[in-house]
């Protein structure tokens, strides 16, 4: 347990820290990061506050789709965007030069990967944001890429519109991290761990060992 709360928290707090990396790129964000900017742009409020107060918004919309929070919900909501606005007051002003830019983008997209894969195998519940996709699919019966797509494109048109900043990144971001988190979750998955770590006791004291597919929650 002490191990899935330590991924849970450290994989968040690297979430926020990578989505600041690609915030302070300048070449474009994620599309929650987009509306979120957006928000801030308008209310004055630090970029990382209106992340947690966008993720705690959505949260209510959990209610009607009759979805339930874990604690990893509850401590994404605190974490992400704390972890996001405390990394940019750190980090230096990204040098203007495209090659520094870029490679400031593909770090963070980089981070956030791991960070995925990191509280997503600690299997504390879905992100606010998750949940409410998920949520619809369940409650209308629509197709999660629908959901996921008529969501996603909504927040990033309202975002740009506000003034969030639209590019080449947000591109960028949309194409890797599904093969990247594809690749992280299944390197902290603490369910596989704990299957894979199953057939060794076994073997240990005698028991019969039955192979498993460990390829089937990729």
């Amino acid at each position: 347990m002490i191990n899935r709360v330590l991924r849970l928290l450290i994989g968040l707090v690297l979430y926020g820290a990578g989505c600041a990396l690609t915030i302070e790129a300048g070449l474009g964000v994620d599309p929650w990061t987009v509306f979120a900017e957006g928000l801030s742009r308008q209310s004055g409020l630090g970029i990382g506050w209106v992340t947690n107060l966008v993720g705690l918004g959505v949260l209510l919309l959990w209610i009607p789709l009759r979805q339930r929070p874990g604690v990893g919900t509850i401590a994404n909501i605190l974490l992400v965007g704390t972890s996001m606005q405390v990394t940019l007051g750190l980090i230096p002003p990204a040098p203007d030069h495209i090659v520094a830019q870029a490679a400031l983008l593909v770090g963070g997209i980089l981070v956030v990967a791991v960070g995925c894969g990191l509280y997503i195998g600690a299997r504390f519940g879905p992100g606010p944001r998750d949940g409410l996709m998920t949520g619809m699919h369940a409650r209308f019966g629509w197709p999660i890429w629908a959901c996921r797509g008529g969501v996603e494109l909504s927040v990033l048109l309202i975002g740009w519109l506000l003034g969030g900043t639209v590019g080449v990144g947000t591109v960028v971001f949309a194409v890797a991290i599904g093969p990247l988190v594809h690749i992280t979750l299944p390197m902290f998955d603490t369910a596989r761990e704990s299957r894979s770590a199953a057939p060794t006791a076994a073997a240990d004291h005698g028991a019969p060992v039955t192979p498993v597919d460990l390829t089937r929650d990729a």
